[in-house]
């Protein structure tokens, strides 16, 4: 992860913002050395979905209460 202080920053912004952009990378904005932000890209639609979607499965009632017998043994 690349540091960039908060002047430079400010200089080059637009050129840092599309590098991030292009690269995919975060960058994190010092001032006085001390790390005030970090920018990074937006991740795609795709890059958001769950690979774990469509992948449980439920065995028996979820909805209905415990038992009062069966709570004991799950405490």
């Amino acid at each position: 992860m690349e540091t960039i202080a908060i002047s430079k920053f400010k200089a080059k912004c637009l050129g840092i913002l599309e590098e991030i952009h292009r690269q995919k990378k975060r960058v994190i904005i010092t001032k006085r050395g001390v790390p005030i932000a970090e920018i990074r890209a937006i991740e795609s639609s795709k890059e958001k979905e769950v690979p774990l979607r469509e992948s449980v499965i439920f065995i028996g009632d979820i909805i209905s209460p415990v038992a009062e017998g069966d709570w004991e043994v799950l405490k």
